[in-house]
């Protein structure tokens, strides 16, 4: 994969020290896999024998309950990012709007379908939020199919309320514009009903909520997601993909990790505890200015005089045994930013203690 589109997570790098790396740059949940999930997922290993149920009607079930949407509305997608591309190619928008700096897969998966990319900046002065006026003056004047976001985005972690995200798909459904909502990290909050657009779609025909199960759930190696969308668009994104597409594993996993309730609770607390402690804790760093956090990752700027390039940077925190995400990639960012995950306080406390160690000249690498 070019450079252009590489992600974090990448634990398969040679040089791991001994016990595997500590990955900063995958956000995943900390709590890591709950343990009624993976006794599931062992528990139905030997079923793999037959081939999964093309409906998932049991999994459809389960998202529809614990969500409080309409089961015929669910497109379930091998992890989130597959639903972006079957939406792209079935639907064929000529032009995507593109809020940047944000997830590269919104952009690959667009130019995949032949689609012509418009970018609209969100501004670093304005910690990159998404000015919701600026965005429907776009959408009003230049013609486009379709305008795919993250909320919260990723890697800024910025949020847009419910009632703007409204307000855009209103605009955008007198110009047959598709609006495109990606929920992933939407269960790490506690108040996650003031932001979600689930509920909109029903009565939104030109709105698409996609979500993935995979970070909240931290089954990123097992690949699941779903799309809430208007019967017509979810009739033929249904049709554009494999019927296989979810598989047997992936599907029990999915129903055992939603009637988890104490682990998705204890999770929200976790990181809602974490993350502002680990915000704390960078911001005490001189020459990195952390963006404030709404969920499980922390966006950094970094002042080059004091750390060097963000690939120098991640350079020597590999050489630590620590992978944080090179930003530099990301369209609207550069050299000057990293991303972290937030992760149990024991991890982040080791991973501000690495930096500190770089800080002081300390760049002695693993053995």
């Amino acid at each position: 994969m070019n450079d252009r589109f590489a992600h974090g997570g990448n634990v398969y790098d040679g040089g791991a020290p001994f016990g595997g790396w500590h990955d900063f740059s995958a956000n995943i949940n900390p709590l890591g896999l709950a343990p009624s999930v993976k006794d599931d997922i062992v528990s139905h290993v030997g079923d793999i024998i037959h081939y999964p149920d093309t409906t998932a009607a049991e999994l459809r079930a389960a998202i529809s309950s614990h969500y409080g949407i309409a089961a015929d509305s669910i497109v379930l997608g091998n992890g989130a990012a597959e639903l972006f591309y079957v939406l792209f190619h079935v639907m064929r928008p000529r032009r995507v709007l593109i809020p940047m700096p944000s997830f590269s897969e919104y952009e690959r998966a667009a130019l995949s379908a032949e689609a012509e990319i418009d970018w609209f900046t969100m501004s670093e002065e304005n910690q990159f939020a998404l000015d919701v006026d600026e965005l429907i003056h776009i959408i009003e004047t230049k013609n486009i199919d379709a305008v795919i976001f993250g909320n919260p985005n990723n890697p800024t972690g910025r949020l847009v309320k419910k009632g703007d995200v409204e307000k855009i798909a209103k605009v955008a459904a007198e110009y047959e514009t598709l609006v495109i909502v990606d929920e992933s990290f939407i269960d790490f909050r506690n108040d996650a009903d003031e932001y979600t657009a689930r509920e909109l779609v029903s009565s939104h025909e030109n709105l698409i909520v996609v979500e993935s199960m995979t970070k909240f759930y931290a089954i990123p190696g097992l690949r699941l997601g779903f799309a809430i969308a208007p019967s017509v668009i979810g009739a033929r994104m249904d049709e554009g993909k494999d019927p296989w597409n979810v598989n047997l594993l992936a599907q029990h996993a999915g129903v055992a990790a939603l009637a988890d309730t104490a682990y998705q609770e204890q999770a929200r607390d976790v990181v809602a505890r974490e993350k502002d402690a680990l915000y704390e804790m960078l911001g005490a760093l001189d020459g990195i200015e952390p963006f404030e956090p709404s969920v499980n990752f922390i966006l950094l700027r970094l002042d080059k005089k004091l750390w060097g390039t963000s690939e120098k940077l991640c350079v020597k925190m590999k050489g630590k045994g620590f992978l944080i995400r090179d930003c530099a990639n990301y369209v609207g960012l550069d050299e000057r930013f990293v991303r972290v995950a937030v992760k149990t306080r024991e991890e982040n406390e080791a991973l501000v203690d690495a930096l500190k160690s770089i800080a002081q000249g300390n760049d002695k690498t693993i053995s």
